[in-house]
């Protein structure tokens, strides 16, 4: 019998592991759209593409707060989230949220439509849509990182994934989109960049993954689940080969074949989203007491 098969004991009094279960498949969603929105708006930004970030304030400012209020108990409390910014990490996504979808759309209208601002203002506003882009982009790992109960998610490497991952779909979801809008040069450093940040993305989970395996018994636990337990086909069939080798190999074979870019980024949002929702699934409340589980015969995470 596998260690994670005998060490989960659900909600029994044994002392062992038992999965957090707050945070489901739809909060994993919500936090993967609201990552993918912010991250093609932050690239399209840069290259000054607005049919990207048009489609990132949707996908942030639609699929996001959807899927977070069909979570919670009482949406119609949901207002509550924004009003401890100064202790909360929820509340300060919440208001990020509500800034990027406000002064983004403001700045994509003045560039799409010509409201008229003045230069000035039109800059700020643009600046102040990327800064909160910025936060949503991270606040979702530092929440994460905050709760030292999942020692899987008790690390800094957490939000620089929420980073790195935003910016991989950003990178690779402005490539697709924009592939006949885009300069020569955009084009080249957009493909660099596309199989580059995986790479980035990969030494990322590696170190997560390293972190809580060293860090205590429980983390070691959840990267058992996620590598050798019940987790381990789906960690490595869709977030290692699909998330990470085969969009690589494909941007590099691609020789500017947009069809393979599409397939290329396919593969690596479905290896995202897989990450997002192992990541909830294999987190484990640490046991009360590691020596006295090990005096009475539980199996020690190794």
């Amino acid at each position: 019998m596998t260690q994670t098969s005998t060490g989960l004991v659900g909600n029994s009094f044994k002392l062992g592991y038992r999965l957090q279960s707050y945070w489901d498949t739809s909060m994993a969603i919500a936090f993967f759209s609201a990552e993918v929105g912010t991250g093609l708006f932050l690239v399209s930004y840069f290259l000054d593409l607005i049919p990207g970030m048009i489609l990132g304030l949707v996908i942030a400012g639609t699929l996001k707060p959807y899927l977070h209020l069909a979570h919670m108990g009482v949406p119609s409390r949901s207002w509550r989230a924004i009003i401890r910014p100064d202790r909360s990490w929820i509340s300060r996504g919440a208001i990020s949220i509500g800034v990027l979808i406000g002064f983004g759309a403001l700045y994509v209208a003045d560039r799409s439509l010509g409201l008229g601002l003045p230069a000035s203002l039109s800059a700020l506003v643009g600046y102040l849509a990327v800064a909160a882009a910025l936060v949503v982009m991270c606040y979702q790992g530092m929440a994460m990182a905050h709760s030292e109960a999942f020692t899987l998610w008790a690390s800094p490497l957490v939000p620089l994934a929420s980073v790195c991952y935003a910016l991989t779909a950003g990178v690779m979801l402005a490539l697709t989109i924009g592939w006949s809008a885009l300069g020569a040069k955009q084009q080249e450093l957009l493909a660099t960049l596309a199989w580059i940040m995986p790479v980035v993305d990969l030494l990322v989970v590696v170190g997560i993954l390293l972190f809580a395996k060293g860090k205590s018994k429980g983390g070691a636990f959840s990267v058992e689940m996620l590598l050798h337990g019940e987790y381990a086909g789906r960690f490595r069939n869709f977030v290692l080969i699909l998330g990470f080798v085969v969009p690589v190999v494909l941007v590099v074979a691609a020789g500017g074949a947009r069809l393979v870019i599409m397939l290329a980024t396919a593969t690596m949002l479905i290896g995202f989203c897989t990450f997002r929702i192992l990541m909830f699934k294999a987190a484990v409340f640490e046991p009360i007491s590691h020596d006295l589980a090990g005096s009475i015969g539980l199996p020690a995470a190794r």
